[in-house]
Formats: structure tokens, sequence, C-alpha cells
């Protein structure tokens, strides 16, 4: 099967799925890794100052730029100045890392844009952290310095605050900077991590899976400069926020899904419950059927989205999207699906049972006024509660057959 990408040597001739040979496999310490899409302005400036900084260091690494499409002939220039150029047919920001972290011959890799925007000379001081026993090191513009120009004011004080706040909050991650450009990590920890975004999100799929190995990550302070591109940036302020804030929720089902889904049945049970009695007052506001109607909705809405919630976990769990869940392995391991069948023909049940009373009243009483509103709104919810729980077990349990992951197929020998 042919390679998706091919390299170039350093003398600038092409080699169309060319593969390390093992000797070469095992003589980088590190490798800088420049994902690259018509940088030729500024390019060579960043593979010069990786290998200068490299070389002074008495480090050995190489330079591994990922072209993902260039037209300007920055392929040309960057080979020209020493770096193994990588061909990388899909596009996106991921996509080219990805494929140069595939190629790349150190151990520990470092990655930075190459609109020089960063400066690769600090090289060394991320190789001394991952020295020190640290698998990921990020680099921390806001500890640092952000260079006049550099970044947009609404990034700089609000959009890249916000995501990062937003990453620590959802993923339990203690960084300072969620974006920066330029960090070094472990290859072992690349590898353990299976990184699959294929664009900008690539930086944020890194933290939120080495936190969730329990890597040892650290940060120092970085300098952002101005990018040397001469053209508009590629990144759009509000359709890439939108894009970032949509992956870290989709990488959080508890927040997403589970924990809106808890509030709102919650608060809907917690109505019919209180309404159930008769009706009630807040002050000079009566409280009566309409809203014990809505509690029901709250309820069976809520319930809905926690059993949502439960299939997005499974899922998430089978596809090893989420590193060491310990507790949700326990649970899809232990709970059976006959255990929710149980639960929901006991919902079901008590439902029905509750239903038939108030039949026999209304036909007690003639068919006249139905005076038992209160009790058939009270009943219908757990009559309905107990279809949902039936066909959301049977679903979890199919969920995790078709995934490879048995929902309650434990065995105790």
């Amino acid at each position: 099967m042919n390679s998706p990408f091919k390299i170039d040597n350093p003398s600038g001739k092409t080699e169309p799925d060319a593969q390390p040979s093992a000797a070469l496999s095992n003589s980088f310490t590190v490798s800088v890794v420049i994902p690259c899409l018509n940088e030729s302005g500024s390019i060579a400036i960043c593979v010069d100052k990786a290998l200068t900084a490299l070389g002074e260091a008495g480090i050995a690494g190489e330079v591994i730029v990922a072209d993902n499409g260039s037209t300007d002939g920055s392929v040309n220039i960057a080979a020209a100045h020493g770096a193994r150029v990588v061909h990388v047919e899909a596009r996106g920001y991921g996509n080219a890392l990805r494929a140069g972290i595939a190629e790349a011959q150190g151990k520990f890799i470092i990655m930075g844009d190459a609109d020089d925007s960063y400066d690769f000379s600090e090289a060394p001081r991320f190789v001394q952290k991952w020295r020190e026993g640290y698998e990921l090191v990020l680099g921390n513009r806001f500890a640092g310095e952000i260079k006049p120009g550099a970044m947009p004011w609404s990034h700089q004080h609000f959009g890249n605050p916000a995501i990062t706040r937003i990453l620590n909050t959802l993923h339990r991650a203690t960084i300072g900077d969620a974006y920066c450009g330029m960090r070094g990590f472990s290859k072992a920890l690349y590898e353990r991590a299976d990184i699959r975004s294929a664009g900008m999100e690539f930086a944020l799929e890194m933290i939120i899976k080495a936190t969730q190995l329990g890597a040892s990550i650290t940060e120092i302070p970085v300098t952002l400069w101005p990018d040397k591109r001469g053209r508009p940036p590629h990144l759009r302020t509000f359709h890439d926020g939108w894009r970032s804030l949509r992956f870290m929720l989709l990488y959080a089902p508890n927040w997403l899904f589970l924990y809106p889904g808890i509030a709102l049945f919650l608060l809907g049970m917690a109505l019919v419950t209180w309404l159930l009695p008769g009706p009630r007052h807040l002050g000079r506001v009566g409280i009566d059927l309409h809203t014990m109607v809505f509690g029901m909705v709250f309820a069976l809405l809520g319930a809905q989205i926690i059993s949502i919630g439960l299939f997005a976990k499974t899922f998430s769990y089978a596809e090893r999207f989420s590193r060491g869940p310990h507790s949700l392995e326990y649970w899809l391991r232990h709970v059976r699906l006959e255990q929710g069948l149980v639960l929901g023909a006991f919902l079901m049940l008590l439902g029905a049972s509750g239903a038939v009373w108030v039949l026999w009243k209304w036909v007690a009483s003639g068919f006249g006024p139905l005076y038992h509103v209160r009790m058939v709104i009270f009943f219908s919810l757990w009559f309905l509660l107990g279809i949902q729980a039936i066909f959301s077990s049977f679903f979890l349990s199919m969920l995790g057959i078709s995934r490879g992951t048995y929902v309650g197929d434990y065995d105790s020998r």
C-alpha cells in the first residue's frame, strides 16, 4: 500500500514513498516538525533557527517540514536549508502535523508554526524540560510576551483566555495557554494519545488526552512575534472559536449531556412531586396543573438527555476517545442489560398500576368529572420513564456489541 505522503531529501530530490532507514531512525534525539502551506517568506528562517539552536546545544536533531500543498517554492527553500520535507496530500493543520510526526525519527518532538511567530532558537529549552521528566512541554505566550501586532486584541484578551478556561473546566487541565503553537512532547506520549484531529483542534486534543493519560505536563514562557506571512492568517475568529468550543464539548459528554440532563430531570421530578398534593402559591402567584405538566415534560426530557449521554460515553469508551475511564469501564462490565430491563419493567408496572387505579376510580364515579388529573400525570410519568429505560438499555447493549465492547458481559471467572 502506498504511503499518503512522500519525503524530499535535503538535497532537494524527491523520492516518492521513501521510508527512513533503520540506521537513521536511531540517530536523532529531537525532531522539529513544522507544518507549512505557502510560507516561502519565513520557512528558511524557521529551519535555520531550529538547526542552529540544536547544533549549538549539542542536540542530535532534525527538522521536518510537513508541506500541505505549497505552490510558492516553500518546499525547495526548506530542503535547501537542510529540512526533510514530507508532502501531505490531506489538507489541514492536524493532518500536516500527524504526517510529519509519523516520519519523525526523534524521541522528542517539537512543533511550531512556519511563519516565524515562534522563535525556534528556544527549542533547547523544551528539550531541557523533557530531560527533566516532562512528557508534554507547552509554550505559554501569556506568561511570556506577546509583541505588538502579533495577536489580535480580541484573541489576546478574550478568545484565547476563554478557550483556556473552558478547557481547564471541562477537562480538569491546569494550563495557561491552550492554543500556543509551539510545544514539545515525547513521541511515546503522542503514540499513546492516538490523536485524530485533522485541523486546528489538534492542539486541544493533545492537551485533553495527555491530561486523561495522567502525563506529566509543564509550561514555559515563550514570545509571540508578528508573523512574516505578508498575507491574512488562516484563522477565522468566530468560526474557529465555535470549532474549538464544539470540540471540547464533544470530548466532555458529562458536561454536554449528563449534567444538564440530571439537572433538568431533578427539576421536573421536584415540580411534579411538589404539586402532587394540590395547588401551591408563591406569594400571590398560584401554581397548579399547567406547571405540573411542564414538570413532567422536563423530567422526561432530562431522562432522554441522560440516556444520550450514556450512549456518548459508551461510544467514547469503545472508540478510545476517552482515556482511563475506570469508573465507566467498571459500570460497563457490571451493569447488565437485564438489570436495565428489570428497572424499566418495575417503573412501567408502577405507572400502569397507578393508571389502572385512577381508571377504576373514574369508572366507579360513572365517568363523571376526573378529579385525579394529578395522579394521571404522576403515574404516566413513571410509566414513560420505564419505557425509556427499557429501550435505552437495549440500545446501550447494541452499541457495545457493535463496537466490540460487550456491555454487561462481565465474566466473573
